[in-house]
């Protein structure tokens, strides 16, 4: 038989303990308590969230208690805008930046018509699996766009297309949030000013005699453009031509002498570039 005092002592010992750890983690809640900026709600409210990361932060949360914690900039939402930017600013006491207006762009010109494929890809449908199989991707040349749309999966603003096999940012969409840059494998994406119309639309670091034989219309390295341009904003580096697009005036030199046609006038949500004659 079960005494009373047996059962009541259990009962009062942990009724003790239960008191004794509320106490505790009472104090504890107290003592360590970490007083919220309230500057993160305040930003986090006017943020669009979007949540693409294009910021560099994971999500509108990350951005905002990046802000106020990390000394994170106030203009790194492309997809607030300048507007946004102020707003950022104003919360945080500081002089607004305005945000410099940018596109996605492909560096490769290399479709099917141009660019040779020495293999058929049947594996996962992501560009990022595709890269890591020897012969995973279709291109003979392997710093071109592999084409299975990763880069349209990931844009939340549907401003990724494929086109011809290429991937392609529409400019009315695109605000320049850089989440397809980050995405692919080939880092043959890449962020150019809004103003910027001339651009080397090709991403091979190869010797000009070996980008003859995988693509016609890659850069050779050759020279040409950046001896050509009156600006000084072109330059040859490891076999590539670059654009500075903060020295180009647009004038087209270098679109009419290059000998493959693989520096032009770019036409948004196409896959080619206009050749000036």
């Amino acid at each position: 038989m079960i005494s009373l005092t047996g059962v009541l002592y259990p009962v009062l010992i942990l009724g003790a303990l239960g008191l004794a750890f509320g106490a505790l983690l009472g104090f504890a809640s107290i003592k360590f308590f970490v007083k919220t900026d309230e500057r993160v709600s305040q930003i986090r409210e006017i943020l669009p969230g979007a949540n693409c990361g294009g910021c560099g932060y994971p999500g509108c949360d990350g951005y905002a208690d990046g802000i106020v914690n990390a000394g994170a900039r106030t203009n790194l939402c492309a997809a607030g805008g300048v507007e946004l930017a102020k707003g950022i600013a104003a919360i945080m006491g500081v002089e607004g930046e305005a945000p410099i207006p940018v596109r996605a762009f492909l560096k490769c010109k290399g479709s099917a018509e141009f660019s040779k494929r020495n293999a058929i890809y049947e594996g996962i449908m992501d560009c990022r699996s595709a890269a890591v199989v020897p012969g995973g991707s279709p291109n003979a040349c392997p710093f071109g766009c592999i084409g299975l749309g990763t880069c349209v999966k990931v844009c939340v603003f549907g401003a990724m297309s494929m086109i011809n096999g290429l991937a392609s940012a529409d400019p009315e969409k695109c605000i320049g949030c850089g989440t397809c840059v980050a995405i692919c494998p080939k880092s043959a994406l890449a962020l150019i000013p809004r103003t910027s119309n001339v651009q080397v639309v090709c991403n091979s670091n190869w010797r000009g005699a070996d980008v003859k034989k995988v693509c016609s219309v890659g850069c050779i390295g050759c020279g040409i453009c950046a001896r050509t341009c009156p600006a000084g904003a072109v330059t040859v580096d490891k076999n590539l031509a670059s654009v500075d697009a903060s020295k180009c005036t647009n004038c087209g030199a270098c679109v009419a002498k290059c000998p493959t046609k693989s520096i032009g006038y770019i036409i948004p949500g196409q896959e080619d570039i206009r050749e000036i004659a």
